[in-house]
């Protein structure tokens, strides 16, 4: 979707719709007020006979409103004025996005983005509508035979700024937010491929896909060799049961000089866990696909970090394997030597995660980092 900025007033847009917001008081918000002077009065009739009353989640959709060049005209029900939150505005640039789309109308003018919000800028509110519209509008139909499309889906958005003075500030809110969309979205089409497809070597050739798209990124990718020469008994120990050999991805974005340190962040990437030989019961298992979202969430910022060429070093350290049962599979009692020299008695085989994180964690050291920072959704504990 196309996501820009302009300054202009309501009534002289020529769009397929147009966005304004009700108070739940019945008033108007200014550019609706704006909308309502240039059509003699039809917004406010409209509100009078009680057909929208402002409740917050509440919208009304108009064709042909007189004195108006755009097609339609969406009415928003803003809730309470005194309630106008950060979170509030955002649920409701969400919300518009998503009406807009099965409306029919290929693209539109938000005026929400004129909204008083406390403390906040006009670029700040550009970058928060950008961002949760086009988030809002995520659809995963990858697997899909006959996907799911809107009839005419919206394709353009422009958010309004109050003057001409705010389009710069604007212009880059909104590409800040395409970044930060880019990376959101990368995190969730990983987590949410199948388990047979989002395999440990299927992460290695996207991080390659990456360096590809950006520049600044340095990939490697160690091979279960190679790891068993730096003594990660503990990670491989995780990958015995599976056929999927497992990888240590490393994802190096430098955006500052050598002599800065980088922030490392390690994401935990079980691509399936079955528990090994401690298997999970079988209800819902199907969702063990998503063991590895704390990887996709560092695939997820490293594009971010490429998108918006950040000034700082962030390398990504993503431990990958698949934790099946089988014959050669870990069990419950064996002793394992991680990397950095400490025995590990595995009692549990389905607490996996932090077997594989420990020799990630000490392999980031190698990096000097100013902070570590791991992702990832653990058996009884915590993302």
């Amino acid at each position: 979707m196309e996501i820009t900025v302009k300054s202009g007033t309501p009534e002289k847009q020529r769009t397929a719709c147009i966005v304004v917001g009700v108070f739940d008081s019945r008033k108007l918000s200014a550019a609706a007020g704006e909308v309502d002077k240039a059509s003699e009065g039809y917004i406010s009739n409209i509100v009078r006979r009680g057909d929208m009353d402002g409740e917050k989640g509440q919208s009304l959709l108009l064709h042909n409103v007189p004195g108006i060049l755009a097609d339609r005209v969406l009415l928003i029900g803003l809730g309470k004025e005194r309630d106008m939150s950060d979170r509030v505005f955002r649920q409701l640039n969400a919300s518009a996005a998503q009406i807009l789309d099965r409306s029919g109308a290929s693209e539109a003018v938000s005026y929400l983005t004129d909204l008083n919000v406390k403390n906040r800028t006009s670029a700040w509110k550009c970058y928060a509508a950008a961002l949760d519209s086009e988030s809002a509008l995520y659809k995963f139909n990858t697997h899909k035979s006959n996907p799911e499309t809107s009839r005419k889906p919206l394709k353009k958005i422009v958010f309004n700024v109050p003057s001409r003075r705010d389009l710069l500030d604007g212009e880059a809110a909104v590409l800040k937010a395409r970044a930060v969309v880019g990376g959101m979205n990368l995190t969730r089409n990983l987590g949410n491929l199948a388990p047979n497809v989002c395999t440990p070597g299927y992460l290695a050739r996207q991080a390659q896909q990456l360096k590809r798209q950006y520049k600044k990124l340095k990939i490697e990718v160690l091979e279960e060799a190679d790891m068993k020469r730096l003594g990660m008994n503990a990670l491989l120990s995780v990958s015995e049961g599976s056929k999927q050999p497992a990888k240590l991805i490393c994802m190096e974005y430098n955006g500052a000089p050598k002599t800065e340190k980088p922030v490392v962040l390690v994401g935990k990437g079980v691509t399936f866990d079955s528990g090994g030989i401690s298997i999970k019961p079988s209800a819902n298992m199907d969702e063990m696909k998503f063991d590895m979202c704390g990887a996709a969430s560092v695939f997820g910022v490293i594009r971010a970090c490429a998108d918006m060429q950040l000034d700082c070093n962030v390398i990504g350290i993503v431990p990958t394997v698949e934790n099946m049962p089988s014959g050669t599979a870990t069990r419950p009692g064996d002793i394992v030597t991680s990397m950095s020299g400490t025995t590990i008695e595995i009692l549990n085989t389905d607490a996996e995660g932090r077997l594989i994180l420990c020799d990630a964690l000490t392999y980031a050291a190698k990096y000097d980092p100013d902070t570590v920072i791991d992702i990832a959704t653990l058996t009884g504990a915590c993302i």
